[in-house]
C-alpha cells in the first residue's frame, strides 16, 4: 500500500528563490499543455498523446525566446507536470462513467500564480536524500529537512509544497506492506456530535476541543489587521502571512488530535461502526462553523485508512437508520425527538436512555448486522413491531411484516440471516 510522509523543510535564500522559478515553469508547461488540448478537443475531438505533448510544450518551447527560461529548472519536475495533466484527465472521465467514487470531479483548470498553495513534484531521477539527511533537488541543491520520523522505505517520488503560511514541506510517497496488529474481541459504535465529539458504545465519551472556536479571537484580530492594509502593499503580504498562519495552527492542532484519537481506536478494537453523516448538507446550515470544526469527515478518512493499514474494520451504516428513535434494549420504534430531548424513557419497556449512548449501541447493532450478513442482510428503519416479526431475509419486501406476507427463506439451503441486535450464539 502506498503511503504519504510529510517533513517540513528549511531551504535557504537562494533555494526559496530557485524554487519559485520551478513553481513558476510547472505551472506554465501545465497551462500550455492545458490549453493544447482543449484546443485540440475544440478542433477535431482530438487527444494529443502524451509524448507529443511534452515535446511541444517543453522540448520545443525551450528553443523559443517566449520560452527559454525553461531550460534553467529540472526537467523532471517539467514532465510530472505534464503526468499531473494526465491524471486529472483520468480522474474527471472515470468520475463520468462511474468508476470514481465520491464527489464528482471538474474538468481541470488553469493554474495561477496568485494562488496560495503552490506545489511540484519530482521523480525517483529528480531527488535524492544524501548521507547527512539533506535532500538533494535536481536544479536546487542539498535542502535541509527535518527528519521528525523515519522513512519504512526508499520513496518513489516527493512533492515539494509552499501553503499558504510560507511553510514548505516534503511529502514522500513510500510503498510499504500492511502491519497487521493482533485481533482483539472489543468492538465498538461511535455516534458522533457537536456538544461532545463522540459517544461509545461502551460509555466512553470524548469531548469536543472545538479548536476554531477557542482560536476565533486571535483570528478576528489578525483579519482586522490584514482589512487595515493597503492593497497591493508589503504590509498587507505580512498581514496576509499572519492569518494563514494562524489558520495553519488551528488545522495542524486539529489534525494532530484526529490522529491520537484514531490511532488510540484502532489500536483498541477490532472492528468501529459509524454512522454516514450528511456533512455536505449540515455544513450548510447554521452549524456550520460547527460542523467544519468537528472534522467528521477527516475523521472517518483517518480511521479508514488506518483500519486497512492495521488489519481492522471499520463498519458504515446508513443515514437514514433510526439510531435515535429505537429503544437500544427491546428495538421498538419510539418515535422521532428533537435535539433538546437529551434523555428519554422507552414507551415498551420502561428503559430510560441518554439520547447519544442508546445511538452509540444502536451503531453496533446495526454495524455487526451489516458484517454478519455478508450477503447484506436488511438493517434499515424498521417499524414498531416485535423482533420476531421483523423480516431479517435477503429479498423480502420492506413491508412484508406489516401485511403479514410470508417471509421467503434467505438462500437455497433455508439458512437464516441474523438481524440487528440478535446474539449468534443463539443460533
Amino acid at each position: 500500500m502506498h503511503l504519504r510522509y510529510s517533513y517540513r523543510m528549511y531551504p535557504t535564500v537562494g533555494q526559496r528563490q530557485s524554487l519559485a522559478g520551478t513553481f513558476g515553469c510547472a505551472r506554465v508547461v501545465y497551462n500550455d499543455a492545458l490549453t493544447m488540448r482543449k484546443a485540440a478537443w475544440k478542433t477535431d475531438r482530438s487527444r494529443i498523446p502524451t509524448g507529443v505533448l511534452a515535446k511541444s510544450v517543453i522540448t520545443d518551447a525551450k528553443k523559443t525566446d517566449a520560452r527559454s527560461w525553461l531550460g534553467s529548472v529540472s526537467v523532471d519536475a517539467l514532465q510530472s507536470s505534464i503526468r499531473d495533466l494526465d491524471t486529472a484527465y483520468r480522474n474527471f472521465f472515470d468520475s463520468l462513467s462511474g468508476k470514481r467514487a465520491g464527489r464528482p470531479v471538474s474538468l481541470p483548470r488553469f493554474k495561477s500564480r496568485k494562488d496560495n498553495r503552490q506545489s511540484l513534484r519530482f521523480s525517483r531521477n529528480g531527488f535524492r536524500i544524501r548521507g547527512n539527511g539533506k535532500l538533494n533537488l535536481a536544479r536546487i541543491g542539498d535542502v535541509r529537512v527535518k527528519w521528525s520520523r523515519a522513512l519504512p522505505a526508499d520513496p518513489s517520488s516527493v512533492t515539494i509544497v509552499l501553503d499558504p503560511s510560507g511553510r514548505y514541506f516534503a511529502s514522500f510517497v513510500v510503498d510499504i506492506e500492511p502491519d497487521h496488529l493482533a485481533e482483539l474481541d472489543t468492538e465498538v459504535g461511535i455516534d458522533l456530535g457537536l456538544t461532545t465529539y463522540a459517544v461509545m458504545s461502551d460509555g466512553t465519551v470524548i469531548d469536543n476541543p472545538r479548536f476554531l472556536r477557542k482560536a476565533e479571537k486571535k483570528l478576528k484580530a489578525a483579519q482586522r489587521a490584514l482589512s487595515r492594509k493597503a492593497k497591493g502593499s508589503r504590509n498587507r503580504a505580512k498581514a496576509r502571512r499572519k492569518v494563514a498562519r494562524a489558520h495553519a495552527r488551528v488545522a495542524d492542532t486539529r489534525l494532530d488530535w484526529l490522529h491520537k484519537q484514531t490511532t488510540g481506536l484502532i489500536r483498541e478494537n477490532q472492528a468501529i461502526y459509524l454512522e454516514d453523516l450528511n456533512v455536505r448538507g449540515l455544513a450548510r446550515t447554521r452549524l456550520a462553523k460547527s460542523v467544519h470544526d468537528a472534522g467528521w469527515s477527516t475523521f472517518r478518512r483517518l480511521l479508514t485508512e488506518k483500519a486497512a493499514r492495521y488489519g481492522r474494520h471499520v463498519g458504515i451504516i446508513g443515514r437514514y437508520e433510526p439510531t435515535s428513535q429505537v429503544c437500544s434494549t427491546c428495538e421498538v420504534l419510539d418515535g422521532p425527538k428533537p435535539l433538546s430531548i437529551r434523555t428519554w424513557t422507552c414507551g415498551a419497556c420502561g428503559t430510560s436512555h441518554d439520547r447519544d449512548l442508546n445511538a452509540a449501541r444502536n451503531i453496533l447493532a446495526a454495524g455487526r448486522a451489516d458484517r454478519l450478513n455478508a450477503c447484506g442482510g436488511p438493517v434499515g428503519p424498521g417499524v414498531a413491531i416485535p423482533r420476531r416479526a421483523r423480516p431479517v431475509e435477503t429479498g423480502t419486501h420492506r413491508n412484508a411484516g406489516r401485511t403479514g406476507r410470508k417471509p421467503r427463506v434467505a438462500g437455497a439451503a433455508g439458512i437464516p440471516v441474523l438481524q440487528r441486535g440478535e446474539d449468534v450464539t443463539r443460533r
